[in-house]
């Protein structure tokens, strides 16, 4: 795959039939981000009943959880740089994923001790715990733990500029 170079743009790997040790392996390489593609459907309107994963609410914190706190992996400032800006780069959105005089300002506050998954195979739709405060676009979404209201988000587009 590195013999690809430039030319190899996307890497996919499914199954559960991986070994832990190979996903770790390949986690910690420098090009390696933390991603998710899992549906989210909010707890409330019309798509409350429609079916998700636990992971569809819990991806990054259960990533924190068990490849910060428990495995020790990486340090939570690369956990961080894997989940936000080398993700915004390999998607091609150039306006997001740092902290940075004209980027969006999406950003989350958590409490690094508390924060974990909690949804279940019953009960999917539950936000994690220890997140504080969410701010997407500029607009607070989740303000001491719990759903503002607001809905600032907007769908993203491969190249996109803050412009």
């Amino acid at each position: 795959m590195l013999a690809e170079g430039k030319g190899l743009t996307k890497v996919y790997i499914l199954g559960t039939s991986t070994r832990e040790e190979t996903v770790y392996q390949v986690l910690k390489h420098p090009a390696c981000s933390i991603q998710s593609d899992r549906r989210v459907h909010a707890p409330y309107g019309p798509l409350a009943k429609v079916m998700t994963e636990p992971l569809a609410y819990g991806c990054f914190p259960r990533a924190i959880q068990l490849l910060v706190k428990e495995k020790r992996l990486f340090t939570l400032e690369e956990a961080i740089r894997k989940m936000t800006s080398l993700s915004a780069r390999r998607m091609g959105l150039m306006d997001r994923g740092l902290l940075r005089e004209g980027f969006w300002a999406d950003i989350t506050v958590f409490d690094f001790k508390r924060i974990r998954e909690r949804g279940t195979l019953e009960k999917p739709a539950q936000y994690p715990e220890g997140i504080e405060y969410v701010i997407v676009n500029g607009e607070i979404v989740i303000d001491k733990g719990e759903h503002t209201g607001n809905l600032p988000g907007k769908v993203l587009r491969r190249n996109s500029t803050a412009s």
